[in-house]
């Protein structure tokens, strides 16, 4: 089986349609087994023994779900174009499947985006890249993607030949990052990439099992972003770009993943749900809780003392003394 399959709303050309999303059980990210990234646990449901009949018969239990939906996402653990991890014919099944979907987006490495690669992609394909940031310091010390900024460009020089729109994914808070500095490396990266995307995907950090970041995080040197630094940054987004910027925050809420103080989440994931599809910055106005002052408070303590630690986790500590 799958390793999980849901429906959801996107977007395609400004209008919110239905979409499906599956992800199919691979034998991994090829980059997971040399290093892997900092922030990454889905290498944890991969399976060395998949073989490309298993995908094929994980494709019937996504077929069976299928009603037609406009937009069909279709992720692995890794890269979709890869083919040691989906096989060729595995890939010309998915785009048999969904060609008459409006949008049929997967995502891949950018070292499997190559025109080869790209032979057989039906006029739907929609390509999303992971690239996190547009700094090739975070790439490599704070996210360890094994791939430099180049090494994206050159894909998106492929892609863009093709035709093919482009879904950047922009990461909110590596580990070792503050509060500021990871609202402001994000907001850098959208004005690197917002020219040829055609949608900017924010994605803050969930605390994944198995990783450098959870290591950090059960130590306390880490706290995934607050809630108002990803409204903070949408705000600001929408001054560096007209392109569609939003977020659909995997945990959010969650002490692993982007949160407040757990009185407010609920109403503030609501309103960048509201904000994701409208883009009317109005959807961001009116929000307000007592934590936005610990969130303005902490910003600035970090700044000032250059830590990334989980400055509020300790002065708890301290008080109960």
């Amino acid at each position: 089986m799958p390793e999980a399959i849901w429906k959801e709303q996107d977007m395609i050309d400004g209008k919110r349609v239905d979409a499906m999303v599956a992800i199919l059980r691979t034998t991994g990210c090829w980059w997971s087994r040399s290093k892997g990234c900092t922030m990454c646990g889905y290498n944890l449901s991969s399976m060395d023994s998949i073989t490309g009949d298993d995908l094929l018969s994980q494709l019937e239990a996504v077929a069976e779900r299928y009603g037609d939906e406009a937009f069909v996402k279709v992720y692995t653990s890794g890269s979709f174009l890869d083919p040691n991890e989906v096989p060729m014919d595995v890939r010309e099944r998915v785009y048999s499947m969904f060609k008459g979907a409006g949008r049929l987006l997967v995502e891949s490495r950018p070292e499997f985006v190559t025109p080869e690669n790209l032979e057989d992609a039906p006029s739907n394909l929609c390509m999303a890249l992971g690239m996190e940031s547009s700094s090739d310091v975070v790439l490599s010390t704070m996210v360890r993607k094994g791939f430099t900024v180049a090494d994206h460009l050159r894909a998106v020089d492929v892609l863009q030949k093709r035709g093919i729109p482009i879904r950047n994914y922009l990461l909110l808070k590596p580990m070792y990052m503050s509060e500021m500095e990871a609202m402001e490396d994000v907001l850098a990266s959208v004005r690197f990439c917002a020219h040829y995307s055609e949608d900017i995907s924010i994605n803050p950090i969930n605390v994944q099992k198995d990783t450098d970041v959870e290591r950090l995080w059960r130590r306390g040197e880490y706290r995934p972003p607050y809630l108002w630094s990803l409204v903070e940054v949408l705000r600001q987004a929408k001054d560096v770009t007209d392109k569609r910027v939003f977020s659909s925050p995997s945990g959010g809420g969650s002490q692993r993943g982007v949160h407040n103080c757990g009185e407010c989440d609920r109403k503030v994931l609501e309103a960048v749900e509201r904000f994701s599809f409208s883009q009317d910055l109005g959807d961001l106005e009116g929000l307000d809780c007592p934590c936005r002052r610990e969130w303005e408070m902490t910003a600035r303590m970090e700044d000032l003392i250059g830590t990334s630690v989980d400055v509020q986790r300790y002065l708890s500590d301290w008080t109960t003394y």
